[in-house]
């Protein structure tokens, strides 16, 4: 199974899914987005650095979603982390892609969030406030029986 890990970049969660699911020895492969913000905000600047910080971001956001699009169209679930530093709404993004796509994603957040994530959510088929819970849904995918 291929899990693209979406969303919120301050915490160690996608380390904690993968340590998770290599411990229980899920057949699970990982794919991220460029999780440095100095790297990601500069993804575009091969092209030329635009003098303008709109203009920056929006090349580079072009960039990015080369790399986005891609791993979540060959993903077989997408997680979509949001966490309470930062508003994420990339994630949120990336869960509509996904919603457009028919791609099955589960969300990870802390219950504090639920209303103003009440949409991503409705489309999810699972909301997980742990990274343990996370590793249940995809362990329980996996199982043959």
């Amino acid at each position: 199974m291929n899990i693209y890990l979406s969303g919120e970049i301050h915490t160690q969660w996608r380390d904690d899914i993968q340590q998770g699911c290599e411990a229980r020895g899920l057949d699970v492969s990982f794919s991220a987005p460029v999780t440095d913000h100095d790297a990601s905000d500069a993804a575009g600047d091969m092209l030329g650095v635009p003098a303008d910080g709109f203009w920056r971001d929006h090349q580079s956001s072009k960039v990015n979603a080369i790399r986005t699009k891609n791993a979540i169209d060959m993903a077989d679930l997408v997680v979509v982390r949001f966490g309470d530093k930062y508003k994420q709404w990339n994630a949120a993004f990336d869960a509509g892609y996904c919603a457009a796509l028919g791609k099955p994603y589960v969300t990870l957040h802390a219950e504090d969030i639920v209303h103003p994530l009440k949409e991503v959510d409705a489309q999810a088929m699972a909301w997980a406030k742990t990274t343990d819970q996370v590793i249940e849904i995809i362990a329980y995918v996996l199982r043959a029986n």
